[in-house]
C-alpha cells in the first residue's frame, strides 16, 4: 500500500513539475486619436510558444530573441498568431506584422513579448478582437485583453468557449 501511495505521489509531483502554472496570456491594446495609432503589445509564455508550434515546452529549437534565433521562428510564430489571433479595425482584419519582440521573466516564468504597430488613417469606430490563443492546446487556457483608446479602458476575458468579442465607440 505504502508503495502504490508513493509511486501515485511521484507521478503527480513529476506531473506538476512538467505543467505551465498558469494557462495565461496578455495582450494589451492602445489607440490614440491624436497620434492616429493603434498598438498590440501581446505577451506569452514561451513554454506555450514552443509546445504550440514545435510541440515540446521546454525546446531551445526557436530561441526567439536570442543571437541564434532560428530563420523560421518568426514566420512560424506568425503562421500560428494568424490562425488564432486577429484585430479588425472598423471590420478590416489588420495585417501582423512584428515590430520588435523581446524576453521577460526567467524559469518557466520566462514571458515573450511581441508588439505590434499600425498607422490608422480613419477615426475608430469599431474593434473586433479574437484571441484563441493555446485554446487549441489547453482546455483552461485565458486569454487577457486590456483595450485602451483615447484614455478610456476596458478589458475581456476570451477563452475556448468565447474567442472572440466586438467593441464599439
Amino acid at each position: 500500500m505504502y508503495k502504490l501511495l508513493f509511486v501515485l505521489f511521484l507521478f503527480v509531483q513529476s506531473t506538476q513539475a512538467a505543467l505551465h502554472p498558469l494557462r495565461l496570456s496578455l495582450c494589451e491594446i492602445e489607440y490614440s486619436s491624436r497620434e492616429k495609432l493603434l498598438t498590440i503589445n501581446l505577451k506569452l509564455f514561451l513554454m506555450d510558444v514552443n509546445e504550440a508550434l514545435v510541440f515540446d515546452p521546454n525546446s531551445t529549437e526557436l530561441a526567439f530573441c536570442q543571437p541564434n534565433e532560428s530563420a523560421d521562428a518568426e514566420r512560424l510564430l506568425l503562421d500560428y498568431l494568424n490562425h488564432f489571433f486577429y484585430v479588425k479595425v472598423n471590420g478590416e482584419k489588420v495585417t501582423l506584422q512584428i515590430k520588435s519582440k523581446k524576453l521577460s521573466g526567467e524559469g518557466d516564468n520566462v514571458a515573450l513579448g511581441i508588439f505590434f504597430e499600425f498607422r490608422q488613417g480613419q477615426s475608430l469606430k469599431s474593434l473586433e478582437i479574437k484571441n484563441a490563443i493555446f485554446t487549441d492546446l489547453f482546455f483552461d487556457q485565458s486569454n487577457i485583453i486590456y483595450v485602451h483608446v483615447n484614455g478610456g479602458s476596458k478589458s475581456l476575458m476570451l477563452n475556448k468557449k468565447t474567442t472572440t468579442h466586438q467593441l464599439t465607440f
